[in-house]
């Protein structure tokens, strides 16, 4: 519970059809599984208490009756245990006189709700309005009596965790998710940030994926998570097959699921503090509590374990084809927003500096395809490399034989006795390594690009990425500066694989050559002198591993969870390959730096958003300059 996780478990258990004590005795024995387990939420199928397919054996008072005293010992099971167990049950309501398909809601002993079906099909292989009847209309539901005792009826219950109020549970079944307007959607507006659908959803070529893309896509619209648990084996083969399918989705993220015709417990943990954030911020998500009834439960505060593993690269997919597909996209959006600005400002040509680095290497492919968009030749791009103190044989190699490949106007400039010259005026010495000398080159190299720009009509392309945003690993009116940054909203970490993904499928050899030897190179602003040759400044041994910084930014920044949760996240992702010590260094440094660099941010040029992520003052992120890290840093130094 700690963090927002809710450990939560979908349940398929092995039953027979109508043998209710049977079924009563696998549930119980899927109960005291999950609670060894620590699961907070359990969800059982639709009717698991009787099958689902007894059809007209529902009209028999012996089939009802002994549903009603499985049912009983079920709940008495619980007693001991607060974890909030979902079956499914036939019910008749002696106030309306009718048979309701209903999914009942108890924790330890008690039933604290009993949700009833909305909509039946009676179509195709389905027959139910036959036996039971829809869920009244009544706005003010009756209690049902079960036990003796009166508990709340109704489609609108939603059930509050009064130690964690962001844990808000509710319920709808089956053929509710089906239909054209779901209960979930007032659940999920009436504050419910966690969806039970108890199903029996039998087996048809196609279905599995229709109905995956059905719950995920749940998930995300209502911003929630949505746990979905069918019936399977023991059901009636009859006509129809059973899958037992179970789901666990957040937010459209299918977090765990089952294979088909299995039984047992899929379990994953649930973000609900994540989901209750994520609905602060959307202002299309319009709660309404109206006609909603809260049902308020108990729940002792444990850290939860968390058995799903978070993605160490949250921006770069892991699979290879869903990683291909997002590089080309990117690519391609990168391209039509410069090819955009190209034709808006009837600019003759534009100009990029060449580091023989990721970055710009990344930055020209953008513009040789904005030119190809706009049917215009390579010529027209002015790429500019300016070796200075700290530019290696390999990096000055690499950029003028990439801009001889791709047909740019490449124009090499030593700026070398430019700097001296300024370090002259500015008294400098140049055997003093600091920041002034290192800045000293990133503004010259800008003022030159700036310059070239100006007399041959064109437009600096900006070539930072959005990790060095964050990070504020920019020269401020250097290359921090430029009149378009097309890798604005770019992370290092995607970079990387975008230039990857252009070699491999560039269809030219020696063009890949280069660009899987730039893709090897370390990251480096090269601005202070080589060592035998090599590159003596390594970016990531100065600000740390930009996968780290990345992880930061999508969780600490994005989410914006706490710098704790974070922590605990990254041990989650990078389990094996960084240990805690590290982390959390590089994690102290990523908030330090990301809270003094603001500045930087506050003015920067354009750049298209290709993300869900950006940092531009105009777009996702408005930051004052001023503000103190304080806070997130003591939270990360009570850590031990």
């Amino acid at each position: 519970m700690f963090d927002g996780f809710i450990k939560v478990a979908a349940a398929t258990p092995k039953i027979r059809v109508a043998d209710c004590e049977y079924n009563a005795d696998a549930i119980i024995a899927l109960m005291n599984e999950a609670k060894a387990k620590g699961v907070n939420i359990l969800v059982f199928p639709e009717l698991c208490v009787t099958g689902y397919t007894c059809h007209d054996l529902f009209y028999q008072k012996t089939l009802l009756d002994g549903a009603k005293a499985a049912l009983s010992r079920i709940v008495k099971a619980s007693k001991g245990s607060d974890m909030l167990v979902t079956v499914g049950c036939p019910l008749v309501h002696d106030g309306y006189g009718k048979l309701y398909n209903c999914a009942v809601i108890f924790q330890s002993g008690e039933i604290k709700g009993v949700v009833p079906k909305k909509y039946l099909p009676n179509y195709n292989e389905f027959y139910e309005m036959r036996q039971f009847t829809p869920a009244p209309d009544d706005k003010a539901y009756h209690p049902i009596t079960l036990d003796g005792e009166y508990r709340e009826f109704g489609t609108n219950l939603v059930f509050v965790c009064a130690e964690f109020t962001d844990f808000k549970f509710a319920v709808e079944i089956c053929e509710d998710l089906w239909s054209p307007e779901p209960p979930s959607i007032k659940l999920a507006l009436g504050g419910a940030t966690i969806i039970a659908n108890l199903s029996a959803s039998n087996e048809t070529i196609g279905k599995d994926l229709y109905r995956r893309e059905l719950v995920s896509g749940q998930s995300a619209r209502l911003l929630c998570g949505y746990i979905f648990a069918s019936a399977g084996d023991g059901e009636s083969t009859q006509d129809l097959v059973f899958g037992g399918k179970r789901m666990i989705a957040e937010n459209g993220a299918v977090l765990a699921e089952s294979e088909l015709f299995t039984t047992g417990l899929t379990i994953s943990e649930i973000d609900v503090r994540k989901m209750a954030l994520e609905r602060q911020r959307n202002t299309s998500f319009q709660a309404n509590s109206e006609d909603i009834q809260e049902i308020w439960f108990n729940m002792e505060p444990r850290i939860t374990e968390l058995t799903r593993k978070f993605e160490p690269r949250p921006f770069v997919p892991s699979q290879e084809d869903e990683k291909a597909k997002r590089c080309r996209d990117i690519l391609t959006m990168q391209a039509h927003g410069l090819s955009k600005r190209i034709e808006h400002t009837n600019c003759k040509s534009v100009v990029v500096g060449i580091s023989g680095g990721l970055d710009s290497c990344l930055a020209l492919l953008v513009c040789v395809e904005a030119m190809k968009l706009l049917g215009r030749s390579a010529h027209d791009i002015i790429t500019v490399t300016m070796p200075c103190f700290g530019t290696t044989k390999r990096t000055k190699s690499n950029a003028e034989k990439l801009c001889g490949i791709l047909g740019t106007d490449l124009r090499v400039i030593d700026i070398s006795d430019s700097v001296r010259s300024h370090f002259k005026d500015i008294g400098q010495d140049e055997n003093v390594h600091d920041v002034t000398y290192e800045n000293g080159q990133a503004r010259e190299r800008t003022q030159v690009l700036m310059d070239i720009a100006n007399k041959d009509g064109g437009m600096v392309i900006g070539t930072g990425d959005l990790s060095e945003l964050a990070l504020g690993w920019a020269t401020y009116n250097g290359d921090h500066m430029s009149m378009y940054g097309v890798n604005s909203s770019v992370p290092k970490t995607l970079v990387r694989h975008i230039v990857y993904f252009y070699a491999m499928t560039c269809g030219n050899e020696e063009l890949k050559k280069v660009l899987l030897d730039i893709f090897n190179t370390p990251v480096s602003p090269e601005l202070i002198p080589p060592k035998d040759g090599e590159i003596s400044q390594i970016t990531e041994d100065l600000v740390g591993p930009y996968e780290l910084h990345d992880f930061f930014l999508y969780n600490g920044i994005r989410w914006a969870f706490p710098p704790k949760k974070v922590f605990r996240l990254a041990k989650n992702a990078f389990a094996g390959e960084f240990d805690d010590a590290t982390i959390l260094k590089w994690e102290k440094t990523f908030y330090r730096r990301f809270f003094s660099q603001q500045f930087k941010r506050s003015c920067l040029p354009d750049g298209v958003k290709v993300g869900s992520v950006t940092l531009s003052p105009r777009g996702d992120w408005r930051m004052p300059s001023d503000a103190a890290a304080a806070l997130w840093l003591k939270e990360l130094d009570e850590i031990i």
